[in-house]
């Protein structure tokens, strides 16, 4: 089905454009994070690179669309997806192709990363909205074969960067499908993840990697009458952390945990709850 006669054209539209953005400012700041190996790449190299962040971004959004999208229409829901990056590709791309380019190459291109991103990183089971073991395994792989790929394997900041990019595009994505489906619970719920995810998402692509990363974070969401709020810790930074250090970092994050989430239930329940989450501070 095409992208345009889909009843989530929208959606795919918005969706297509953050991926093919996304590749390729990810491509730009996992080269930041090792100059001396970036100055060694081709361009050969870097459209490789490119093309592994939209594997991991095609797998992101298939994982996605499995909450928000009827299972009948989700196969036809990808297949789109898969035209409207090749359209976006092909648009950003023009510029620098050749008049008689063939947008059949880039068809043929994206097909075969979406074939290759499944055959990669299908085996890895996970829910996608959940912290687990196998995510963090999969985010692992990704990131250690981008680092391979620059010929940087074992480097810290380019697996870093690399992990951080791809983690980082799924609360965008979530917020589009949620914006689309409305399945985020209450108008609340959905308002604050979008807010949050979104801010999230533009600092990890904004070009500010090497100088500021999220190593902690805290995150309040309403569902109903129900107030739930989390704390999550930067992969890499959990994995240098020995067992005293997480245990005593987990105590006192436990505490800020149940501190702001009293605090945010207080607010998302009073009067000048609408107020106060369209200054942003949600």
């Amino acid at each position: 089905m095409a992208a345009s006669k889909s009843p989530y054209s929208g959606l795919l539209r918005d969706l297509g454009g953050l991926m093919v953005a996304v590749a390729g400012e990810s491509v730009t700041m996992v080269k930041r994070s090792a100059p001396e190996h970036a100055l060694k790449l081709k361009k050969t190299d870097e459209w490789k690179l490119y093309l592994e962040f939209l594997k991991v971004m095609f797998n992101l959004a298939d994982r996605l669309s499995a909450l928000h999208v009827p299972i009948h229409e989700q196969p036809q829901f990808m297949d789109s997806l898969e035209d409207t990056v090749a359209h976006r590709l092909r648009t950003v791309l023009e510029p620098a192709l050749s008049p008689d380019s063939d947008e059949i190459e880039i068809v043929y291109t994206i097909g075969r990363a979406v074939a290759e991103s499944r055959e990669r990183y299908e085996r890895f089971r996970f829910l996608i909205t959940e912290e687990s073991k196998a995510k963090e395994e999969f985010f692992k792989t990704f990131s250690e074969r981008v680092a391979q790929m620059m010929g940087a394997s074992g480097n810290g900041m380019v697996v870093s960067a690399a992990a951080l990019c791809a983690s980082s595009v799924v609360p965008a994505m979530k917020a589009l499908f949620e914006d689309e489906t409305g399945g985020a619970g209450s108008a609340q719920g959905r308002a604050s993840s979008a807010v949050s995810d979104r801010h999230t998402a533009e600092q990890a692509v904004g070009g500010r990697i090497g100088n500021e990363i999220k190593l902690v974070s805290v995150m309040s969401s309403v569902e109903g009458e129900e107030v739930e709020t989390r704390w999550g810790l930067h992969p890499q930074f959990r994995q240098d952390l020995n067992p005293e250090e997480a245990q005593e970092l987990a105590r006192r994050m436990n505490r800020v945990t149940q501190i702001l989430g009293e605090r945010y239930a207080k607010v998302a329940f009073s009067a000048d709850w609408k107020s106060w989450n369209l200054r942003g501070h949600a």
